[in-house]
């Protein structure tokens, strides 16, 4: 391990061109961290509010964006005893991997799944850590039962529809074309709604109504999903695309005994982290290594282009995951 590494640092909020290439110093691992030689580097929407300046790192985080990667275990901290250096992992971190090498904690690393690449494992940690935690440990979906996925292209979509499907729920989501409705459908999905065609609310009431909603939308996205839930649904809300504050009649909330509530991933405790990390290992992984279920990949930019990579996912055109080769 060298002095100083090659990174991409957020020169000042704004579009993507902010993004830019920056040497840094070498992370050096805490007692209970790992430091990570980044193979590949997820991206997400996260990264992309840090950088326009709406969405700060935790006190302690790096200022660099990423927050997951899969590559080598390079160096451990004091106390970590489950991983080793040279052990290939996947990891959660809490920012940071947009860079040669980064530090996480080492109970948020991951094993690579027997037979997946290093570039796929790199689209895991951030959508199955927040997807597990939000549909079945904050949701409790149940086989049988009927799941709304908005976003069903996206990252987040694509692996809400593969686990819905694998524990038995049945699963409706929505997209914006034709093109990605089916690549939905190839995934599981019962029904894949066109929003510019067909009204999900419609869609759901035919059904019996969501008895579990996972969105991401927001803005009018909130009176429409309560409508679209069945009695005792309930409505998980993880992102606002579309913004934050709307106006909600809270009567039919009270009426129909729906649940209202939601999560963000990064600010949660190292505990609850590792918490979610250790059910995954149980639970889904399995499933990655039967090939059941598998990360969408749509696209694959270096490190020096991430600049490219976030206009690309702002322009929502991807199917799956974008990720950045380091």
């Amino acid at each position: 391990m060298t002095e100083m590494m090659n990174a991409v640092e957020i020169t000042q909020p704004g579009g993507p061109e902010v993004l830019q290439m920056a040497k840094r110093p070498m992370p050096r691992p805490r007692a209970g961290e790992v430091v990570i030689r980044v193979a590949f580097a997820g991206v997400n929407r996260p990264d992309a509010l840090q950088r326009a300046g709406l969405y700060n790192p935790p006190a302690g985080a790096s200022d660099l964006p990423g927050l997951e990667a899969s590559g080598e275990i390079a160096a451990i901290g004091a106390g970590v005893a489950d991983w080793a250096v040279g052990d290939a992992v996947c990891a959660l971190l809490p920012g940071g991997g947009y860079a040669e090498y980064v530090a996480t904690p080492a109970a948020h690393c991951l094993p690579i799944p027997q037979g997946m690449a290093l570039k796929e494992a790199a689209c895991l940690p951030e959508t199955f850590y927040t997807v597990w935690s939000n549909v079945f440990q904050r949701g409790g979906l149940k086989a049988g039962e009927r799941f709304l996925v908005h976003g069903g292209s996206s990252g987040i979509g694509t692996t809400a529809i593969q686990l819905g499907a694998a524990f038995g729920a049945r699963v409706f989501t929505t997209a914006g074309s034709d093109e990605k409705c089916q690549v939905c459908l190839d995934l599981g999905a019962e029904q894949a709604i066109n929003y510019r065609a067909r009204d999900f609310v419609d869609v759901l009431r035919a059904e019996g109504g969501a008895n579990l909603i996972l969105d991401m939308v927001g803005g009018d996205y909130l009176p429409r999903n309560v409508k679209s839930l069945a009695d005792d649904g309930r409505l998980m809300q993880i992102a606002f695309l579309q913004g934050s504050k709307v106006e909600l009649n809270f009567a039919h909330v009270m009426m129909r005994r729906l649940t209202i509530t939601g999560s963000t991933l990064r600010p949660q405790s190292d505990l609850a982290k590792a918490r979610i990390a250790d059910e995954l290992r149980t639970h889904v992984w399995p499933l990655l290594e039967a090939g059941r279920v598998a990360p969408v990949m749509d696209s694959c930019y270096p490190l020096a282009e991430a600049a490219a990579a976030h206009a690309h996912m702002e322009g929502s055109t991807h199917i799956g995951k974008i990720v950045l080769a380091v």
